[in-house]
């Protein structure tokens, strides 16, 4: 989007939240403290989505003081009849405004006004300046503020749906301008506000006393003249209608402490954000905010001060005796195809803390460089720091290069200070330790001086950068582990270091498995599947999709009329809980060939992932993760192993697949010669 025209967001945050909470289900949404997140999570969710599509160059969100204003001492009935806010929902709007501090959002309020009497002033006045205006929330009372410049963004399905009610949208659903809105809205009412419209008359007959005498004042003047059993209601209850007319005007003159231009985004405080989502325990959710957004104005410095260098063949052995000698640690970080067990190398790069750094092309080395990197990297007493060593471990060793004296992992350092997070990404630690940006800069600004490079060599700059980075990032880290003692220090010294060594050995070897066995496995449960599923039409009588929740609800609890289970967006649940549930409840047939036939899809899943695992050497090389689980317990990927049942009869004919291999003492170890 150009920024030649200003962008103003204005969100209603009660409103927007409220709706959150009734989209999302309370018990699927707490923190382990027990804090309900499911408000605050739908809101953040939606925001984050309006942040990306619409691109605001400004924003502001409003929130409600308290349900009295000065409509309640007009109307002592407005909103009376609104029930307490569940209590799941209390606390939440709190979450939220620390959600919009960390994303340096600002909030507005105003004592005896509501939300939308803000919201209509910021928007009225940056209209009035020139800027494009973007409305979000769930009071229709905001469409009477819809012009040319002015668009309302309407929740239609809880909040992750959103309408763009611009003039020509407005005329379409209610048939009249939004300029006539407010007219139409005193002869409807808004039973949520208490506000009684007169009985019988709805929006279309509204719209048509509208459009046929112009406005609601003419309408009010012609009264008489309007006939039938809409017209006697219309005259009986015309007191409610210019009460309702007073009472839905928006205020658009309010003294603010905000001003429009106090509105401008200058993006969100990174740590904060890290704070905040850590305690909410919103990893997802951080991670589309990565993915998605970028800071308007990053509060990071950008880049690292090196003076880095590409290095030709002959050029590498005295570049690492200069600046890589003994006791010296170096930040290293690699390019390449890294998986299954392997890794191919197609760059190199390492970076001193006194700013020299240096990229080479494995590729490219002749005879004496190979034996440099080859007996730097294997030196105990020329320390290493790498960020998530394992891969360098292993393509280090496709090429002959044993790697020792790794002084630090940068990954599992950040995991062992803060084991909660999702992913220690690079960039992101680089951000939170060292408020640095990891984005390389042109050479002619003083943040990397590059011999002999021209612009394009991005991915060089940018690998050095990596090296350079992941040397700094490990004192910050330390200095972390450090203020907790020396326990943290010493887990990551003992174990998680030296497991990196025994992992990256396993996933070499990988585990040898029996392909005719699992392709008979495969077909097995390929006829299970069937079966279950013939059954199942057979209770029936008709044949359907089994794995259609909508097909399901219809049959179990409207064919069938079985005990509904707990209440959904899309109805009533159908989850193998919620079956398993019904079948103990109610013994039906129909239930056990269900359950039956998802447990051996997924078995019949389980073994069709393994048999596309399997290398060209029969094995298959999973690749085993320690930065995953808080717990410290392992993971595996590529495939997921930990996911084969193990309780089940038919679980443990999967692990029959793994076989001890020739040459091999067990499943991963080599058999060494004594």
């Amino acid at each position: 989007m150009s920024t030649a025209t200003p962008r103003l967001l204005l969100l209603d945050g009660h409103s927007l939240a409220y709706r959150a909470f009734f989209a999302l289900p309370p018990e699927n949404f707490s923190t382990t403290t027990g804090q309900h997140t499911n408000a605050v999570y739908g809101f953040t969710s939606m925001l984050i989505n309006v942040l990306r599509d619409e691109k605001p160059t400004h924003i502001a969100v409003a929130f409600d003081v308290a349900r009295h204003s000065f409509r309640t001492e007009q109307y002592a009935e407005y909103k009376a009849g609104r029930s307490a806010s569940p209590a799941p929902f209390e606390g939440q709007i709190s979450l939220v405004k620390e959600v919009l501090a960390a994303l340096r959002i600002p909030v507005v309020e105003k004592a005896g006004y509501e939300a939308d009497d803000v919201i209509a002033t910021l928007a009225c006045r940056a209209r009035d300046a020139g800027f494009q205006v973007l409305i979000c929330s769930g009071d229709r009372d905001v469409f009477q503020l819809v012009g040319d410049q002015v668009t309302v963004l309407y929740p239609i399905r809880g909040v992750s749906e959103l309408s763009r009610m611009d003039p020509a949208a407005v005329t379409q659903r209610y048939g009249i301008g939004p300029e006539r809105y407010r007219d139409l809205a005193a002869l409807v009412g808004e039973s949520s506000d208490n506000l009684p419209g007169i009985p019988g008359v709805g929006p279309k007959t509204a719209a048509k006393w509208i459009t046929q005498f112009g406005s609601l004042d003419e309408v009010v003047e012609h009264v008489d003249e309007i006939k039938g059993k809409a017209g006697d209601s219309l005259r009986a209850g015309l007191a409610d209608v210019l009460r309702n007319y007073q009472l839905n005007c928006l205020v658009s003159d309010l003294e603010l402490p905000l001003a429009v231009d106090a509105t401008l985004w200058h993006g969100w405080d990174r740590e904060a954000v890290h704070r905040v989502f850590d305690a909410l325990e919103f990893r997802i959710l951080r991670e589309r905010l990565y993915q998605y957004l970028e800071a308007v104005e990053p509060e990071a410095e950008s880049g690292f001060d090196l003076s880095g260098a590409i290095l030709g063949a002959g050029a590498v052995a005295g570049w690492l005796a200069e600046h890589a000698p003994t006791g010296t640690p170096v930040g290293v970080a690699v390019a390449g195809t890294f998986g299954r067990g392997t890794g191919n190398l197609t760059g190199i790069a390492v970076a001193t803390a006194a700013g020299a750094a240096a990229w080479l092309d494995p590729a490219a080395l002749d005879e004496a460089d190979e034996a440099a990197v080859g007996a730097w990297l294997a030196a105990d007493d020329r320390p290493k720091v790498l960020h998530d060593a394992k891969p360098a471990l292993l393509a280090f060793g496709e090429r002959g290069w044993a790697l020792h004296g790794i002084a630090t992992d940068t990954a599992l350092a950040a995991y062992l200070a803060r084991p909660d997070q999702r992913s220690y990404d690079l960039t992101d630690l680089a951000l939170r330790y060292l408020q640095r940006e990891l984005r390389v800069e042109a050479p002619d600004d003083g943040q990397l001086t590059l011999d002999g490079m021209g612009d394009s060599e991005e991915a060089e700059r940018n690998l050095m950068l990596r090296a350079r980075a992941t040397l700094d990032l490990a004192d910050a880290i330390n200095a972390e582990l450090a203020r907790d003692g020396d326990q943290a220090q010493r887990l990551l010294r003992e174990i998680e270091l030296p497991l990196v060594y025994v992992l990256a050995g396993m996933e070499r070897s990988g585990i040898a498995a029996d392909t005719h066995y699992l392709s008979e496995l495969e077909a097995k449960f390929a006829g299970e599947v069937k079966a279950a599923a013939q059954a199942a039409y057979e209770v029936i009588g008709r044949e359907f999709n089994l794995g259609s929740p909508k097909q399901l609800q219809e049959i179990l609890f409207g064919e069938l009329n079985l005990p509904k289970t707990r209440r959904i967006k899309s109805g009533y649940t159908t989850d193998a809980d919620a079956l398993t549930w019904l079948y103990a409840q109610t013994q039906h047939p129909l239930l056990a060939h269900l359950l039956r036939h998802r447990d051996v899809a997924r078995l019949k899943s389980t073994v069709d992932g393994l048999l596309k695992s399997v290398s060209d050497d029969g094995r298959i090389h999973t690749t085993f993760n320690q930065t995953v689980a808080a717990t410290g317990r392992l993971s595996s990927t590529d495939p997921n192993l930990q996911n084969i049942p193990i309780r089940t009869e038919e679980g443990r004919l999967i692990r029959r697949a793994f076989v001890v291999s020739p040459g091999f003492e067990t499943l991963t170890c080599p058999r060494t010669r004594r």
